[in-house]
């Protein structure tokens, strides 16, 4: 702000926002981004809005800009933690070396830019020379939630034509070896295992290999978001677009400083993993990567790992803290720590406040981000110099155009991390995204703002659920309830849960001469997507309340379950139905 003229916050977002060409250049530039080619535009939206391209012209890499330059600068690129309490540090030096491997080897392989790779590992450090090793050879990068089931998993892979997967044989959760793919999808072409085999296949490879000079719109990485319709969504974000976004809120956001410890408890398979490591890496800054439970073996494992690798910066979703804050009374001093962040869900004040008094002992504030994985980064989030009440996101974030339109959040220009359409679909991404108001993009979150100027969101608007910090639309969990072979039908809804914020309730209906068990059916849906998204409750019913036009209402489901009037019934075919629901 100082060096562009500004004594003013809100001067400031609104310069962002009114001169978006302009401020993305100059973020680019005080973040010190470096280019093989310089670009010769800031933007072209001659496509329309909905196809803005950036950087016209630009020729770069992320892993150039946040490996390779920090190479040789004797830094730490990560401190990882394993359940178990094994640790490993990884310099720079180390993981441009690795990177390299990984590279000189997928290329080995005829892999060529452009082509797909799925990760679906825990949180173990070989994630970052996968990583980067794609990048460096123009190759996409395609991580996928290791907590999800087989099919979940084989649908995601199915979807994004990935050439090659790297992934591990278990992952250990509260000291238990848990299988992490049991049936190899089919269709893949090379399949590595972490292990002895893949050691042995990178150490063939030589540690030499020149970054690839790639377009600015060159693909980095497709991210799986769920849909509220259909199949999983893939977002399909850029070599800039990365690095302007998780940079810019990574430097302003969270007030980037030399000798940061960056820690975000999350997994490669959600946004918020590459955007750690991308934003951080962009300043040579140190990441932390825990992979385990945050309660085990003791409810303190968090606490006492922040205090123990002096973390300087730490962010984690609402429902652990629900959780966390029931369980834990006496936390380390923590002393290291200057800023926290959370995203993911809303917070309530009595969860706030207690992550506010009790981790940031009343001196951090809480840089509480909200956007998605469709841009791989924030529509709001506050910046560390003004003033925060509890539960707040701040307001429209740097370069943001965010705005309110009949309580749904909207966005009234392009940014460069916005998602180039979805994978496989681009029909599919202009509905989603640009129909409900035409020329912004629609996000599908209910926003409000207080009259002290502090933005708020209150949920989705949509159907889709989001299950402690993890969105899921209803569609995929009732495939997989439709696979018991009992079910003919079933729909699901969000129900209020303290813990994880929103839980998955389920409605069935038989076919003739079944008898459901819905355990059993709980048990499929935990098989097919992962336990993360077993429903908390299944109900069997005669039919599903449903339009004239055959679409099952579920808004409706929901108000009579948790016992809100229904109101006007008129477009219902069979209101009967929802006396049985």
């Amino acid at each position: 702000m100082q060096r562009l003229g500004f004594d003013d916050r809100e001067a400031f977002l609104a310069w962002s926002r009114n001169e978006p060409e302009r401020f993305w250049a100059e973020i680019m530039r005080e973040m010190g981004v470096e280019w093989f080619t310089p670009y010769e535009r800031v933007l072209d939206a001659s496509r329309g809005l909905e196809w803005t391209q950036w950087f016209v012209g630009g020729r770069l890499n992320i892993a150039h800009n946040c490996l390779d330059r920090w190479a040789d600068s004797g830094r730490v690129a990560c401190v990882w933690e394993g359940e178990n309490g094994a640790t490993r540090t990884i310099t720079f030096s180390e993981l441009r070396d690795e990177a390299n491997r990984v590279a000189n080897g997928f290329v080995s392989l005829g892999l060529e830019p452009g082509d797909r790779v799925a990760l679906c590992l825990p949180m173990v450090p070989e994630i970052l020379p996968i990583l980067y090793g794609c990048f460096k050879a123009g190759l996409t990068a395609v991580p996928i939630f290791a907590g999800y089931g087989a099919g979940a998993i084989a649908a995601r892979i199915e979807d994004s034509g990935a050439r090659a997967i790297v992934t591990a044989p278990s992952t250990e959760r509260r000291g238990k070896r848990l299988p992490l793919i049991e049936k190899m999808p089919s269709g893949v072409e090379h399949i590595f295992v972490i292990g002895p085999a893949w050691e042995d296949f990178l150490r063939e490879q030589s540690p030499a290999f020149k970054t690839l000079s790639v377009e600015s719109e060159h693909r980095a990485l497709i991210l799986y978001t769920s849909g509220t319709t259909g199949k999983a969504k893939g977002a399909v974000h850029t070599h800039a677009g990365c690095l302007a976004q998780t940079g810019k809120e990574i430097w302003l956001g969270f007030d980037h400083k030399p000798g940061d410890r960056f820690f975000w408890l999350t997994d490669i398979g959600w946004m918020m993993g590459p955007w750690s490591i991308i934003g951080n890496h962009l300043f040579g800054g140190t990441i932390f990567l825990y992979d385990g439970a945050p309660d085990f073996p003791t409810p303190a494992r968090l606490w006492e790992m922040i205090e123990r690798h002096r973390i300087t910066a730490f962010g984690v979703s609402p429902t652990a803290i629900r959780l966390l804050c029931k369980i834990v009374h006496e936390l380390p001093e923590m002393a290291s720590l200057r800023i926290l962040g959370s995203t993911g869900e809303p917070w309530d004040e009595k969860a706030w406040l207690w992550f506010f008094e009790k981790v940031g002992r009343r001196r951090c504030p809480i840089i509480n981000i909200s956007g998605g994985t469709e841009i791989i980064g924030s529509f709001l989030f506050p910046l560390p110099i003004q003033e925060l009440k509890p539960c707040t996101l701040g307001g429209p974030a740097p370069g943001m155009a965010t705005g309110i339109i009949d309580g749904y959040l909207v966005c009234t220009k392009p940014a460069p991390s916005m998602t180039r359409g979805i994978w496989n679909d681009p029909e599919r991404y202009i509905e989603t995204y640009w129909t409900r108001f035409p020329g912004m993009w629609y996000h599908g979150d209910w926003a409000s703002v207080d009259a002290d100027g502090h933005w708020f969101i209150s949920g989705r608007a949509d159907e889709s659920m989001n299950v402690a910090g993890r969105k899921v639309g209803p569609a995929e969990i009732e495939e997989a309830m439709m696979r018991h072979p009992g079910v003919a039908e079933a729909a699901v809804i969000g129900a209020p849960d303290e813990i994880k914020g929103e839980a998955i309730v389920g409605f069935v209906c038989a076919k003739p001469g079944a008898v459901l068990n819905p355990a059993e059916i709980c048990v499929a849906v935990a098989d097919f997507m992962g336990p993360a998204f077993r429903p908390r409750e299944v109900i069997v019913v005669a039919e599903l309340p449903k339009t004239q036009s055959g679409k099952i209402v579920r808004r409706l489901m929901r108000q009579k379950y948790l016992g809100e009037p229904l109101g006007d019934l008129s477009t219902v075919a069979n209101p009967g139905a929802l006396d049985g629901s």
